[in-house]
């Protein structure tokens, strides 16, 4: 993960917990370490990681990745084919709903436990704070002065800088 955006709806107007409980984000308001899926610009999938304690409705949007291994799955679901260029490899997770389709993500994974065997994390390396820029986020309406993005200085898998 080379790339996040955080959202909390206690003073956040662009997360889908601020205006309260749905159905839609309920799962948003279990403990941390759950898959919140939604679909976005009716043709995208969107995947966030439940981050905060039960009842308090915060998560991680995954924004950018680097694919280690996979890339010939991650490739097939996203481009239809095996073999890609390095341009295509930059671009393979570099964008939500470009996770999404690589991983096959949809609204089956909705409030998947991610401490299960079908979707986990697992430890990184440790990075030094001077490796992580920190701005405001992206592709929001609302609360767009909060400096809730983060993504890994000079990667060259993040969506935009």
């Amino acid at each position: 993960i080379v790339e996040v955006e955080a959202y909390d709806g206690k003073v956040d107007e662009a997360a889908h917990t601020y205006a309260g409980k749905t159905e839609r984000n309920k799962i948003m308001y279990e403990r941390g370490g759950y898959l919140y899926v939604y679909f976005t610009y009716g043709k995208h999938f969107c995947a966030n990681i439940v981050t905060g304690k039960e009842g308090e409705g915060t998560a991680i949007l995954l924004r950018g990745m680097e694919a280690i291994n996979g890339i010939e799955s991650f490739s097939q679901n996203r481009f239809g084919m095996t073999s890609i260029d390095n341009k295509a490899k930059r671009n393979l997770l570099n964008g939500p709903g470009k996770i999404c389709q690589a991983f096959g993500i949809s609204k089956k994974q909705y409030g998947m436990d991610l401490l299960s065997d079908e979707i986990y994390l697992l430890d990184a390396p440790k990075i030094s704070k001077n490796k992580i820029v920190q701005t405001t986020r992206i592709g929001i309406k609302k609360s767009i002065e909060l400096p809730w993005r983060f993504y890994i200085k000079d990667n060259p898998n993040i969506s935009r800088k």
